[in-house]
């Protein structure tokens, strides 16, 4: 399997591509500072030094894989565009290339509340976390209207530790017991077992360990 990651210098893309190369996936790092990471060295390996917002190098680097990760972070005011800008990027030449499978982060705040509210919406949601909470809401929403095959994993805080094995999920709505945790390597773990089992598709994914 071809697989490009986005966003694969953060906390999550780093495992997300270590992980990858374990289980022997054809992996595209794509970033800004691709070269500067300490990847594991493979031939199945490629680094590509791009820009998220620049349509023809992520067109180009989309193109060849069976399917896409996005892990792509950005600031938490209500400034920072990249989340939602750059999936619509992201979106825009998997539809070109006729990539189809997309699994992308996305935060806890998009998750059900009940049938008809999202966690976002209640007054109780911290301040701190509204606006980033928005942008995963718009992100979200473009994924849901682009007629791709994605999922939208939506975890709480997100703990800079690899992967043990043990983590919980549930579609739609956060899960039960809910630590309001999840390590880094077990999200990522996550995200590349759905490629191949497939139980949440077009679904968002709440977690935790």
């Amino acid at each position: 399997m071809n697989l490009i990651v986005f966003g694969a210098t953060g906390m999550v893309g780093k495992q997300l591509v270590q992980q990858a190369l374990f289980n022997d996936k054809l992996v595209k790092a794509f970033g800004r500072n691709v070269y500067t990471t300490d990847y594991l060295q493979t031939k199945n390996l490629q680094l590509v030094q791009g820009a998220l917002f620049d349509e023809d190098q992520v067109y180009h680097a989309i193109k060849g894989c069976d399917a896409v990760l996005s892990a792509i972070g950005g600031g938490t005011d209500e400034t920072d565009r990249t989340r939602t800008l750059g999936i619509k990027n992201i979106i825009k030449q998997m539809q070109k290339t006729g990539v189809k499978r997309i699994i992308a982060i996305g935060g806890l705040g998009v998750l059900n509340a009940s049938e008809n509210s999202i966690l976002l919406d209640h007054i109780d949601y911290p301040m701190e976390y509204k606006a980033v909470g928005l942008e995963h809401k718009r992100a979200f929403d473009l994924l849901n209207e682009s007629g791709l095959n994605w999922t939208f994993v939506c975890p709480p805080n997100i703990i800079n530790e690899g992967p043990t094995g043990s983590y919980i999920t549930n579609a739609d709505y956060p899960p039960e017991p809910n630590k309001y945790e999840i390590n880094a390597g077990d999200l990522a773990m996550f995200m590349l077992n759905e490629l191949t089992k497939n139980e949440y598709p077009k679904r968002r994914v709440g977690i935790s360990n």
